[in-house]
């Protein structure tokens, strides 16, 4: 499975619709972390070479390169979620009728939970870095656009939460205590920040369009 990103809409939502283990929740989550940066790029475009929004210009140009930074390195996790997810798949059929058998079982299925979890950790960290972007726009952006900051920052916050999800039903299977107490102690912050950034972007984009 690779160049999810190049599909259709269409075909991505049927994939997704269908029986089919991937695209799942972390590529979807990927996918519209993407589109919630892809606003932040908009905005941008509409705000530079304007005489009003001269002031903002150099850091304009600063957020558009870093929402397109953000914006690829979301893309390349659909595909990246996709391809970690299946040596944990494999390892679900893998025989465990002797103890040994057993052995190997949980060996392979701890490494490859190492490896599955590692795409929606970067998923939240990328999406929690494009939120703090919709802070500035929502300021320095053009008003005309206003709405779109609104809605990009409302996709990455729903982007960073199903991340954590898919971390979560990874990181309860980890036995390894010390890997799972440091991925907790790196996220959760960041998403509770995250949230409480992105609710109070979303309720100043609700203000200025009253």
């Amino acid at each position: 499975m690779s160049n999810i990103p190049q599909w259709s809409c269409e075909k991505f939502v049927d994939e997704t619709f269908s029986k089919a283990p991937v695209p799942g929740g972390g590529g979807v989550a990927a996918l519209v972390g993407s589109i919630g940066v892809a606003l932040a790029g908009m905005v941008c475009n509409l705000t530079t070479g304007k005489k009003k929004y001269a002031e903002y210009e150099e850091d304009i140009q600063r957020i558009i390169k870093e929402a397109e930074t953000l914006k690829a390195d979301l893309l390349a996790l659909i595909d990246k979620d996709a391809e970690n997810f299946l040596p944990l798949s494999q390892c679900y059929g893998l025989p465990a009728n002797t103890e040994e058998e057993k052995a190997v079982k949980e060996k392979k299925m701890q490494e490859a939970l190492l490896v599955a979890i590692s795409a929606p950790i970067e998923i939240v960290r990328i999406s929690y870095e494009a939120i703090k972007l919709h802070e500035e726009l929502a300021k320095k952006g053009s008003k005309l656009a206003v709405s779109d900051v609104g809605c990009g920052v409302v996709c990455l916050k729903a982007a960073m939460q199903s991340g954590w999800l898919n971390v979560m039903i990874n990181l309860k299977s980890i036995h390894d205590e010390a890997y799972v107490k440091s991925v907790e102690d790196e996220l959760l912050p960041k998403i509770a920040e995250g949230e409480k950034l992105a609710d109070a972007i979303y309720a100043d984009v609700v203000s200025q369009l009253k």
